[in-house]
C-alpha cells in the first residue's frame, strides 16, 4: 500500500492544472506515519512511509527540460516522483522521470482513481490510499 496525504495530492493536482498544457514533474519525499497529525494519523501502520512533501518544480531548468535530470534536488532525498500527463493516459511512460513510486495525474485533475494513481518504476499500478493527516510543522530555527 502507498500512502499520501490529501494536502499533498491537492497541491500536486493544482500545480498540474496550472502547468497545463505543459507536463510537470517534481520529487516527493516521505515522513513516518508516527510523526503525522490528523484524523487518519493513528489509523496507519506503525512507521509506514507516507508521502507528505514535494520539491518546487523549476520550469526554467534547461538541463531538466532537455535531459530529465534535476540538479537542485539530490535523488537520495526523494522517494517518489509526481508527473502530470495533460494529454496522455494514466500510466508511466518512457518520458517520465522514474523513482521507487511514481504518481501520475491526468485531467480533470481530481483525486479519483481515474485521474490520480501510483505506479512502481516498471509501470505496475500500486494500491493507493489518500489519508487525512499532516506532517508536523517544521521550523528553520
Amino acid at each position: 500500500m502507498v500512502y499520501i496525504t490529501r494536502g499533498l495530492v491537492d497541491v500536486l493536482l493544482e500545480l498540474a492544472a496550472d502547468a497545463e498544457p505543459s507536463r510537470l514533474t517534481t520529487g516527493l519525499s516521505v515522513s513516518e506515519s508516527s510523526t503525522l497529525e490528523g484524523a487518519d494519523a493513528g489509523l496507519l501502520p506503525a512507521e509506514a512511509p507516507v508521502f507528505t512533501d514535494f520539491f518546487l518544480p523549476d520550469p526554467g531548468n534547461a538541463v531538466n527540460a532537455v535531459f530529465g535530470v534535476t540538479l537542485s534536488t539530490p535523488a537520495s532525498e526523494t522517494q517518489g516522483r509526481f508527473v502530470s500527463h495533460p494529454t496522455g493516459e494514466l500510466l508511466v511512460t518512457r518520458r517520465d522521470d522514474l523513482a521507487e513510486v511514481v504518481f501520475v495525474a491526468v485531467p480533470p485533475w481530481e483525486p479519483t482513481p481515474e485521474s490520480f494513481a501510483a505506479f512502481d518504476r516498471a509501470g505496475k499500478r500500486l494500491p493507493l490510499e489518500i489519508v487525512d493527516a499532516e506532517p508536523p510543522v517544521e521550523s528553520l530555527e
